[in-house]
């Protein structure tokens, strides 16, 4: 799931040998397609600043009102951290499947720690990963050996 097209384009560019791809744009898409079809697992991108506000998830009041009344921060906020409201929702929504997040955490373990308690099974990877990684990481979070 992303909001442009950079992580699609790449995945089937270097892994459609081993994976396929089907692309969501946003939160709601996202969670239409896993209402419609199985899926082994999915990719996630945490930062959605591509989005038209209103297919942002989240709390908006809520945020809104923490920042202020600053409906512009609460926007900011939400693109920023729009990965962790997807992933909350794919859970709230009953799908398990494993989650491949693109963005690095090594900095912030503690949050780390704490999303994979609470939306397991995830992982990561930094956003400059190469294709070798990427595929490494999805065959790993699938159960399965790289065929590389």
């Amino acid at each position: 799931m992303e909001d442009g097209h950079e992580y699609i384009d790449r995945a089937e560019q270097f892994l459609s040998d081993d994976f396929e791809f089907t692309r969501a744009g946003n939160g709601g898409e996202a969670l239409q397609l896993l209402q419609e079809s199985a899926y082994e697992m999915a990719y996630l991108d945490m930062n959605f600043n591509r989005v038209a506000a209103q297919h942002l998830l989240g709390p908006w009041d809520e945020l809104t009102a923490r920042f202020g009344g600053d409906k512009e921060q609460a926007r900011s906020f939400l693109e920023s951290h729009q990965g962790v409201y997807v992933l909350s929702a794919i859970r709230e929504a009953g799908h398990r499947l494993p989650v491949l997040v693109s963005y690095d955490f090594s900095s912030e373990p503690k949050r780390w720690s704490h999303l994979l308690n609470r939306y397991g099974p995830i992982a990561y990877l930094s956003d400059n990963e190469g294709p070798d990684e990427v595929r490494k990481a999805l065959h790993a979070l699938c159960g399965e050996p790289d065929s590389v």
